[in-house]
């Protein structure tokens, strides 16, 4: 099978297509099935791993690539945890550990879900890394709930415009923060409520304006470092920050007092290295809050562009250009 390896760490050059053996088709009591790649989605780990900067889990594919979207041909389809009756010939969209750039992948049957109704095969790649992460960073540790407000830094990345597609799709308000007016204003088209240019704007100053002075309920932070006691500043009473990258630094000054006194949550978490068994959670939830919205067309993912596989170094010179808004895309 075609495959984009990463010859050494480094630049995007690095990443080189190959070929390489095609993958064993997973046996019965492996809760695995082979999926023929269609496409996969381009994510801002794949870009840490290419560097060297990501450890691949144990176990896990050297290969890059988190998600993909494609044909099921073989594997363990009688195991529990095929709970939506997934069969031979049927689309889905997966998450996985690796080897998403490639015509052939495994992927956990409990980490599958169907195409959503009349979605091409980019879009379906574009769903599930960025799905998952939102919603299991958002809803389920940070209990986004009715009539809260969601911040989210970053709003023109993948993460970010899935954020507000989802949040604003389940009816909350959502704020973002982006670096330019333009980017801003693309957030402000994807449905944000208020696009806060981080670069010639305060942030906190935006943000009380906003809520009246009583903050936000929920942050979704991709960058900590200093911006986590700006942030404590602008979250409401019972507010809950959600650290899933660390881009701005892994160190923070923070006061306690408030944490203490406003009985604010900061929370982080990872999703590559966590259990099969902690990721169906997530798949359930989805298809049971999410797929009806994507079915019925109130929420589509945005892709940016898109690229061949063998382009995936333009791909991922796109993705560290931070010029994009939206997802990118492999068709393989």
């Amino acid at each position: 099978m075609r495959v984009i390896e990463i010859k050494e760490y480094g630049a995007p050059e690095m990443l080189v297509p190959t070929t390489r053996p095609d993958p064993v088709v997973p046996s019965a009591g492996s809760g695995e099935i082979l999926i023929k790649v269609l496409a996969a989605g381009i994510n801002r780990p794949d870009v840490l791993q290419r560097k060297g900067h990501y450890p691949v889990p144990a176990g896990a594919s050297d290969i890059p690539g988190l998600e993909v979207a494609g044909e099921i041909i073989g594997g363990d389809l009688s195991h529990a945890d095929n709970a939506f009756g997934l069969k031979l010939g049927d689309k889905v969209c997966a998450l996985v550990q690796g080897g998403g750039y490639a015509d052939l992948c495994t992927a956990p049957v409990a980490q599958c879900l169907p195409y959503p109704t009349g979605f091409t095969d980019q879009e379906a790649a574009a769903l599930p890394e960025t799905f998952y992460t939102v919603w299991s960073n958002v809803f389920m540790r940070g209990e986004l709930s009715e009539g809260e407000t969601l911040l989210v830094q970053g709003g023109s990345s993948g993460i970010g415009v899935t954020a507000i597609l989802l949040a604003k799709a389940l009816g909350h308000k959502v704020f973002v923060t982006a670096g330019t007016d333009e980017k801003c204003a693309a957030c402000l088209k994807l449905g944000a409520d208020l696009a806060i240019n981080y670069k010639t704007q305060d942030f906190v100053e935006e943000v009380k304006k906003a809520t009246d002075g009583k903050g936000v309920n929920v942050i979704l932070d991709m960058v900590t470092g200093a911006y986590v006691q700006r942030e404590i500043d602008c979250l409401a009473d019972d507010g809950r920050i959600v650290i899933i990258a660390i881009q701005g630094g892994s160190k923070a000054e923070v006061s306690t007092n408030q944490i203490l006194r406003r009985r604010l949550t900061i929370t982080g978490s990872t999703l590559r290295p966590r259990p099969v068994s902690f990721k169906k959670q997530i798949t359930k939830q989805l298809h049971d809050n999410v797929w009806p919205l994507l079915n019925a067309g109130k929420l589509k993912p945005a892709i940016y562009k898109t690229f061949t596989l063998d382009q995936a170094a333009d791909a991922h010179r796109l993705m560290e250009s931070s010029e994009h808004v939206g997802k990118i895309v492999l068709t393989v």
